[in-house]
């Protein structure tokens, strides 16, 4: 049995050619337009505006990653089998909230913007997010003692992103206890997300989501933090508030949305490193990312083809 999963990721893939794609495109304009009153023009003229370093500041990464992968989906959704699930990574979360209908593309955007504003505004030092893979939990949870950071994500049982201050973040590089480690990256991320250093932010987030139309989504979403199947008003607001600062576990997520009976899935993008992981957790799936195709007629068919013949 058939059953298509839409992974929504998060930030430090965006590029200066991500929204080629969507030009000259009806469909995508249409959700375009509706984006610019949160952005005060046109999202491709504002994205055109902006340096190589301010692509990666928070509030600006959040709201075109948003907006992409919005009104990719706006185009292609028509044409697809209805998702069994919508999972999104970090602030693809709530990406994941607009594209199963719970709010409209502009009504997403300004919650994004106001996600990023909140973040921003209470972080008193410079900090971010690092990935280490090739340890695993207890080994993690040591170097988080000792360096100062916390576990943000968990992707795989030795696939982890830890996140804090700068200083402590560098402490974890150079610590003896990461020799073991096989890889140790520095994500393209100004925020130390889903960690404890944004527990104002996300009580603050909570007074934004109940003032807001948030409606329980039309398909199912999973919680960031849990795995745990959305299908309300209260439990989407529970679990965007959740996920500011407090871990986000994608390995439980990829594995509740196979248990749902996903077998084939396709990543919004920008890049693919949704599909990455996926594919290291269960090999025997079928996912690409819209990044690997030409034409949005390209998803269009793969996924048609991939949906037909499973």
């Amino acid at each position: 049995m058939t059953g298509l999963g839409i992974l929504c990721p998060g930030q430090g893939h965006q590029h200066p050619a991500m929204f080629d794609k969507l030009l000259g495109c009806s469909a995508t304009e249409n959700a375009l337009q509706s984006a610019s009153a949160v952005f005060g023009c046109h999202p491709v003229e504002y994205f055109q505006q902006l340096s190589p370093q301010e692509l990666f500041c928070n509030q600006p990464a959040q709201l075109l990653i948003g907006t992409l992968q919005m009104a990719t989906w706006a185009a292609i959704r028509d044409t697809l089998p209805t998702p069994n699930v919508f999972v999104g990574y970090s602030m693809g979360e709530l990406v994941a909230y607009g594209c199963a209908g719970a709010l409209s593309i502009d009504e997403t955007l300004v919650l994004m913007k106001k996600r990023a504003t909140l973040m921003d505004e209470v972080l008193l030092q410079p900090s971010g997010l690092l990935a280490v893979r090739g340890l695993h939990r207890i080994e993690i949870d040591c170097l988080c003692r000792s360096a100062g950071t916390e576990i943000a994500i968990i992707n795989g049982p030795d696939h982890f992103v830890v996140g804090g201050p700068e200083e402590a973040l560098t402490r974890c590089e150079h610590s003896p206890l990461t020799n073991k480690a096989t890889k140790i990256k520095r994500l393209q991320v100004t925020v130390p997300s889903h960690t404890s250093w944004l527990r104002e932010a996300s009580r603050e987030f909570e007074r934004e989501l109940q003032a807001s139309s948030i409606v329980a989504p039309s398909d199912p979403v999973l919680a960031g933090v849990s795995g745990f199947v959305v299908r309300t008003r209260e439990q989407a607001v529970t679990a965007l508030n959740q996920q500011i600062s407090k871990p986000i576990n994608w390995m439980a997520c990829m594995q509740a949305a196979v248990e749902m009976g996903c077998n084939v899935f396709l990543e919004l993008g920008p890049g693919s490193a949704l599909a990455k992981i996926l594919q290291d957790l269960f090999p025997e799936i079928t996912v690409r990312s819209v990044e690997d195709f030409r034409s949005l007629k390209g998803v269009t068919t793969w996924v048609e083809k991939q949906c037909e013949g499973t």
